[in-house]
């Protein structure tokens, strides 16, 4: 296990203002908020980012966040976009959820190695821990990041 979760909080960065927050773990799954903004840090929602937001939750997060790498244009990205919110809803208070248009942030992929898309990082303690490439199901997405991240217990 990391050592945030050996603690009894984890530090967030908000995905709207990029203001850190620490959470309880056991706050986890009740809709913890930002302290600044008020916004929801893990809602079982997929949360959408800019490139300055990605840097943040990247870098300093410390519980598990997966990003969907996308784009309007992409079919598989559009059919796999209710699978990634069924699993964000899956794992609420265990990971969190986000996606990122490289459309709108073509700087994005480049910086990331994202040579196609939909493609999946995941995120946790500060660096990237695994990757997914491909439209998946939600049982597939889930299945991803429960084996590849140290997640707080339900």
């Amino acid at each position: 296990m990391t050592a945030a979760l050996e603690k009894d909080a984890v530090k967030l960065a908000c995905t709207t203002c990029g203001q850190m927050n620490r959470v309880p773990l056991g706050k986890l799954g009740s809709g913890p908020k930002c302290g600044t903004c008020g916004e929801p840090l893990v809602s079982g929602k997929v949360a959408e980012l800019d490139p300055k937001a990605l840097a943040a939750i990247s870098k300093k997060d410390e519980l598990a966040v997966i990003v969907d790498f996308w784009a309007p244009w992409c079919g598989p990205c559009r059919q796999m976009a209710p699978e990634f919110s069924k699993a964000a809803q899956a794992l609420k208070g265990r990971a969190r959820f986000a996606k990122i248009n490289t459309e709108e942030h073509p700087s994005v992929s480049a910086k990331n190695g994202i040579r196609g898309i939909p493609a999946l990082i995941l995120y946790q303690g500060g660096k990237e821990i695994a990757r997914l490439a491909g439209a998946r199901p939600a049982k597939d997405i889930i299945a991803f990041v429960e084996q590849s991240a140290k997640l707080p217990r339900p």
